[in-house]
């Protein structure tokens, strides 16, 4: 038997009114009943606006890529996601999506991305390195990952160049997320924008911290490139203020966007991955067994992720099990169908990679851990709009073979002499908080192996 992961126990009834804000500001994953993980579209009304919910995968590709024209992104996520994301690549619409996606597209184009490896390599190395000298002492693997996703996210999309300390850093990302990222219930309720909202309120500190260790990272940046343009470093930074047509304010929210989105969802996968195998000693044996007969000097670790398939396929598997971007939400501009449902103009229609991961009719054992699925051979079956780590269609994650490279690569570093051992007295609850993340910490004791 495979371990079962653990997840909000679905609800037997829809809640009523009051139920379903009090949850949604606590956490959206627990709001949906057994029915939705068994039928392919849900509908349901908020407010007197019709939802659907949408789990067959004809459907999804239906909406997010041949009839996308018809979407825009819906108002309660951008309620959620605009206070801290402003115009950034994520929350950015129409005309000045189009421009910011074009101006960032070259840095993540796959030859850029193969060049990243290597800074990736060593930074995952010194870290796993750090992580040794602290053999049997306990650590909180969440706090952890973010601090090492931070430190490649800067060492190779920004040349090393963001300002501030990893542990400030670390702590205002948490603040950030567990105050402006929670959905707060004015949002849930439609209020007009000039009802104050106590998740910003609590949020403000957090945020200033993150506008202004950006502003400082710009200066320096503009004051190389005034300087010494020719020695500045052609990396995202760069691109977005040499950008056609970014405003100072645009760089800042794309910036915004990339160092706490962009990091923070590969940070919580692979806190998720690390714990996943601390509960599941098989899989962890199969991924040791892989990574001791690998050599880590090998000089590509640009080719890592289709040379290392089981450790691949336990990152995927983690994906799958707590989506790093748990919603994709979007509202109808003018009526549709889809699997013989009607989209009403204005209803919003709800993606849930929560739900469509775990949904009975599209998984064998879909609550378990079962990194096999993923393997070659097995991976190729699964349709390619039932498992959606990353979205899909043309607003699909930018820097998704980044971070896939990213994850094999720090895994490989972590786990090839390293172990870590899950020390909770219980199972963490995960919360979406614009990521799937732990309530509370995940503390795993460090052993060498």
């Amino acid at each position: 038997m495979n371990f079962h992961a653990p997840a909000p126990k679905p609800q037997t009834r829809p809640l009523n009114s009051l139920e379903f804000v009090l949850q949604m500001a606590r956490n959206p994953l627990a709001i949906w009943t057994e029915v939705a993980y068994r039928e392919p579209v849900i509908r349901a009304e908020w407010l007197g606006a019709p939802i659907l919910v949408l789990n067959d995968p004809a459907a999804i590709r239906h909406v997010m890529v041949d009839n996308v024209r018809n979407y825009a992104m819906q108002p309660l996520r951008q309620r959620v996601l605009r206070p801290i994301l402003r115009d950034g690549l994520l929350t950015a619409e129409g005309e000045l999506w189009r421009r910011t996606r074009k101006s960032i597209a070259p840095v993540f184009a796959p030859r850029n991305t193969t060049g990243l490896a290597d800074a990736m390599a060593t930074r995952s190395r010194l870290f796993a390195d750090g992580l040794a000298a602290r053999a049997g002492q306990e650590i909180d693997i969440a706090h952890s990952m973010t601090l090492l996703t931070f430190d490649i996210l800067q060492a190779t999309l920004f040349t090393g160049d963001i300002a501030g300390d990893p542990q400030e850093f670390a702590a205002a990302t948490s603040g950030l997320l567990k105050t402006m990222g929670r959905v707060d219930p004015m949002d849930v309720l439609d209020a007009p924008a000039f009802v104050p909202r106590l998740t910003r309120l609590l949020g403000g500190r957090s945020l200033r911290y993150f506008r202004d260790l950006i502003a400082e990272t710009i200066e320096r940046r503009q004051a190389l490139l005034k300087r010494s343009p020719d020695s500045a470093p052609r990396d995202l930074l760069t691109l977005l203020l040499e950008g056609e047509g970014l405003s100072r304010s645009e760089v800042e929210d794309n910036i915004i966007t990339f160092i706490g989105a962009g990091h923070e969802t590969t940070a919580r996968a692979l806190g998720w991955t690390i714990y996943l195998l601390s509960q599941a000693p098989e899989e962890r044996a199969l991924i040791e067994a892989e990574l001791d007969g690998f050599d880590l000097n090998d000089p590509s670790p640009a080719t890592w992720s289709e040379r290392l398939p089981q450790t691949r396929a336990v990152f995927e598997e983690a994906m799958r099990l707590y989506p790093p971007a748990p919603s994709l939400n979007r509202m109808a501009l003018e009526d549709d169908a889809v699997a013989g449902a009607r989209i009403p103009k204005g209803a919003a229609v709800l993606i849930l990679p929560w739900i469509l991961h775990r949904h009975e009719r599209l998984w064998s054992r879909p609550g378990e851990f079962v990194p096999a699925r993923f393997l070659p051979g097995k991976r190729e079956a699964i349709d390619r709009y039932q498992y959606l780590p990353f979205g899909i269609g043309p607003r699909v994650c930018i820097g998704q073979y980044f971070a896939m490279q990213e994850a094999v690569i720090a895994l490989a570093m972590l786990l090839k002499g390293l172990r870590f051992d899950y020390t909770g007295r219980a199972a963490p609850e995960p919360v979406q908080k614009i990521t799937v993340q732990s309530a509370g910490a995940m503390p795993m004791r460090i052993s060498r192996r």
